[in-house]
């Protein structure tokens, strides 16, 4: 083959496919569990008007492509070729029996972890990074802005504008800015830029560090920056890492992979699932698809999610209206919350540090589809630690919530046997600091 005709040689834009080939195990389409909710979830609201949102209302900050997919009740929804070949770099991601925790730990349930560790970016983040990049970039944006906690959110929209021909700019919430520069090193290795937040580059950043000039700041509050600047600029649009129906759709390739993995081993099914839960992304891309079959085929499997005790929307918020961010730019979502200025406490779990979760987790709370604990950080870290001795990877703190409650369940709950599956978000090799204490 002459090196003119290799896929490496052909002429295109960077969202054009390749032609390289794609693992027949790389899903074809997300799953949208809205199709098989039992109630219709209750709609986003115009914060003006308090009126059902419509296509054009989203118009100025995202792409016509996903506005559809956040509207859709479609139960599939093909995955274009361009963005399986990149999932492709990591996908499938393996589904691995912790045989060694199991031993080291006397378990009789038989555990398994999904791990999103091995993407480029060290996270299951990339799986909606890359797709939204894509609709972006064919529909002519050039450039994006978002918010981001620990950074793995922005880490992985870098490298996705990176990889389709955009520019990335992102507010880190200023207590992670501070605590994990390596996440900002990361994506500026992509050649996005990153700002602490709240900044003095916004008119929601100047108010919020008036307001309270030393504020660790939140997802809320770097979440308006990030819209403020998109809607400014109209070559921009604003990217969401979590929450979103969108984004709960393109995580779905998880679940989806872990039914057929399962099989492939010989499960029935899984027996109950832990995921972490700060906006809802790693929790519903794990669990929709399995949700959806119990309601499709009559399976049991239990879904639990865990979130921090520090900023426990599920277990201690409302299930109301409320906006996403702190300045009231965004949406009214039907979402447990804490309410919008909540400013949690900067836990090592940057990630999880939200005030509200995403309207399908909190719809599927509330339909009794999903249960829901609090963990505590100090507990949490001592599962990961227990996780990392066994089994050689370094929970992100984020996953570790999830580690930690599987963990105590396979000791003093499960059944002899019973099949437990972990949500293994990332991991935490940007994160060693936040383990100092527990080591």
């Amino acid at each position: 083959m002459s090196a003119e005709s290799t896929p490496a040689a052909v002429a295109g834009l960077p969202t054009d496919p390749l032609g390289v080939a794609v693992p027949s195990t790389v899903p074809t389409h997300w799953y949208n569990l809205n199709a098989d909710f039992p109630e219709p979830l209750p709609p986003h609201l115009h914060p003006g008007t308090r009126e059902p949102l419509g296509p054009d209302d989203l118009a100025p900050l995202f792409p016509m492509g996903l506005i559809m997919q956040e509207v859709t009740a479609e139960r599939y929804v093909e995955i274009p070729q361009a963005v399986r070949e990149i999932y492709a770099l990591w996908r499938p991601s393996p589904l691995i029996r912790a045989a060694r925790l199991e031993r080291a730990l006397g378990l009789k349930a038989r555990v398994y972890y999904k791990y999103e560790g091995v993407s480029p970016a060290g996270s299951h983040k990339p799986n909606t990074a890359v797709p939204q990049a894509y609709y972006n970039a064919i529909e002519g944006t050039t450039r994006l802005t978002t918010e981001t906690g620990a950074g793995q959110w922005g880490a992985s929209l870098a490298m996705a504008a990176s990889l389709l021909g955009l520019t990335c700019e992102v507010w880190q919430v200023r207590a992670s800015y501070d605590s994990k520069p390596y996440r900002r090193y990361q994506m500026e290795a992509y050649g996005s830029v990153c700002h602490p937040s709240p900044s003095d580059l916004t008119e929601a950043g100047r108010a919020m560090l008036a307001a309270d000039p030393e504020t660790t700041g939140s997802l809320g509050m770097a979440i308006s920056e990030a819209v403020e600047v998109a809607a400014g600029d109209p070559k921009a649009h604003y990217a969401l890492g979590s929450v979103l129906n969108h984004v709960m759709l393109h995580q779905t390739v998880i679940g989806q992979e872990v039914l057929t993995q399962l099989a492939e081993v010989g499960e029935k099914q899984a027996d109950v699932v832990f995921g972490c839960a700060g906006g809802g992304s790693n929790l519903a891309g794990l669990t929709f698809p399995l949700i959806g079959q119990n309601l499709r085929e009559g399976t049991t499997t239990r879904v639990v999610a865990c979130e921090p005790a520090a900023c426990p929307s599920l277990t201690q918020g409302e299930y109301r209206y409320d906006h996403g961010d702190v300045a009231g730019l965004t949406p009214l979502l039907k979402m447990h919350t804490l309410g919008k200025d909540f400013v949690p406490a900067p836990i090592h779990a940057g990630g999880l540090r939200y005030h509200g979760m995403s309207p399908m987790v909190s719809h599927a709370v509330n339909l009794g589809l999903i249960d829901a604990i609090a963990i505590e950080q100090d507990f949490a870290f001592v599962g990961g630690v227990e996780f990392a001795r066994a089994e050689g990877i370094v929970p992100a703190p984020e996953s570790t919530h999830a580690v930690s409650a599987a963990i105590r369940y396979a000791r003093e709950e499960a059944a002899d046997g019973e099949v437990v599956v972990i949500g293994l978000s990332g991991n935490g090799v940007l994160d060693l600091p936040a383990y100092a204490a527990y080591v």
